[in-house]
């Protein structure tokens, strides 16, 4: 059965013009808002109608629909899109901190998938994948061209099910990786002990990242008598994830007082959010470590502990995701949702970090890199469509050489640089001299 869009607009010729009778003349009669969307819509159903009669196989009502959906959120910028039923219940299971998958975080990028971060602990990240690699078969069929969502499904499954995944990395040839899925349990935070620190790693922003970290500082506090003499936060690699989230960690190291900020369309979408009183890490030395793929509600936290003047940032440039992206369920649901930018955040300073991200206090990279380039991470600013920073900041980023740390010729970069630096700047009596120099 053929399937047509609704006409719910016929513009009739003779409505283009309106002729005058008092001077002969036609004068053209500009046509409604309405009346244009009405049309472009009855273009909609006129190019389904033929892709159905005259593609050269047959294609599916459901699917093309999809895509013309997806095809016009995805057009805004790289985060608003159509999620359809099934999908939206992963993410919804994915948020919760559970899933069956490979573990990382992907994004679009010209019709190919690209990986923003691979997730600790997970087959991706003892696979090696990295962040900025290129996904372009699953099994020995292609992907490129699929939407992100039909990637992703093609790449989850039942645990326990091996998969191969094409990747493709800058200067080396495509190769076939295999990986054996599974449940990916996101455990958001784990601790240790770093030479008399305490290190928190944190991974990721799900429902259970506060009450993780709670019961984390809670251990190194034990594990360490009584006494904290500092903290190490890396939320390096760290995509992201959920908002509240990010205001209950921040509420962690700040005794109240602004997190993060934002701004819609409209002014009386402006919001504000504050930490709650009662620091857990009250008055102990904080040092968070960034990098490239620290992206999103990881920006927010960093943000707020370098504007509060709470602690010192160090690594390298972070993601630059400074837009909010609200999911809004269609009919509950059923005919899934939509994943739609309404919102910019900006940092307690008023900064917006969109396509510009958090300059580390203390520039410091993991390794020594060729022809002077500070980091060679995928940004926001290298997305297709990606909002610009109002304040028109991206060109100065990249053209600002930050002073910036490396390790020795022959360290090994497996030994951490970053997280070296961080546990002598907390051990040497630096910390508070370089503080005082931040604030200055």
């Amino acid at each position: 059965m053929k399937y047509i869009l609704p006409t719910m607009g016929i513009i009739a010729a003779s409505a283009l013009f309106a002729f005058s009778t008092s001077n002969n003349s036609a004068v053209a009669v500009e046509k409604s808002s309405q009346e244009q969307t009405f049309e472009q819509l009855d273009l909609l159903a006129d190019v389904m109608a033929r892709v159905r009669g005259g593609y050269v196989v047959p294609v599916d009502n459901a699917d093309l629909i999809d895509d013309a959906l997806n095809g016009m959120l995805q057009g805004l910028d790289p985060h608003s899109s159509y999620i359809a039923p099934s999908s939206f219940d992963d993410m919804q299971i994915s948020t919760s901190g559970e899933y069956g998958g490979l573990g990382m975080e992907v994004t679009m990028e010209e019709g190919v998938v690209k990986v923003i971060s691979p997730i600790d602990d997970t087959p991706a990240k003892e696979a090696g994948i990295k962040s900025g690699d290129y996904l372009t078969a699953v099994d020995g069929v292609s992907i490129l061209g699929f939407s992100l969502n039909d990637a992703v499904d093609k790449m989850r499954g039942k645990p326990g099910e091996p998969i191969t995944v094409t990747v493709v990395r800058k200067g080396e040839d495509p190769r076939d990786i295999t990986m054996v899925r599974a449940i990916i349990k996101k455990i958001p935070v784990r601790h240790e002990i770093k030479d008399g620190v305490g290190y928190l790693r944190i991974s990721q922003f799900n429902e259970l990242t506060a009450t993780s970290l709670e019961t984390s500082i809670a251990e190194i506090k034990k594990e360490l008598g009584g006494k904290i003499p500092g903290i190490i936060v890396d939320l390096r690699g760290n995509p992201g994830g959920l908002l509240d989230q990010s205001i209950r960690v921040s509420s962690a190291f700040l005794d109240g007082g602004e997190v993060v900020s934002t701004r819609g369309r409209r002014a009386e979408d402006t919001e504000t959010y504050n930490a709650k009183k009662g620091q857990l890490a009250g008055g102990i030395p904080v040092v968070v470590l960034i990098d490239g793929a620290s992206a999103s509600a990881s920006e927010i936290v960093a943000g707020a502990i370098q504007d509060r003047e709470r602690g010192l940032v160090l690594g390298l440039t972070s993601f630059g995701k400074g837009s909010v992206q609200s999911v809004i369920p269609l009919r509950n649901g059923r005919d899934g949702a939509l994943r739609l930018t309404t919102a910019r955040y900006y940092t307690p300073a008023g900064r917006s970090i969109q396509g510009t991200g958090i300059t580390p206090d203390i520039a410091v990279s993991y390794a020594l890199l060729d022809e002077d380039k500070v980091d060679v991470s995928l940004r926001e600013s290298d997305l297709p469509n990606a909002i610009k920073n109002e304040n028109g900041d991206e060109d100065e980023v990249t053209s600002d050489k930050m002073d910036v740390e490396y390790p020795p010729k022959d360290f090994d970069i497996e030994d951490d640089f970053q997280l070296k630096r961080a546990v002598e700047i907390l051990k040497d009596g630096s910390y508070k001299t370089r503080l005082a120099a931040v604030k200055g």
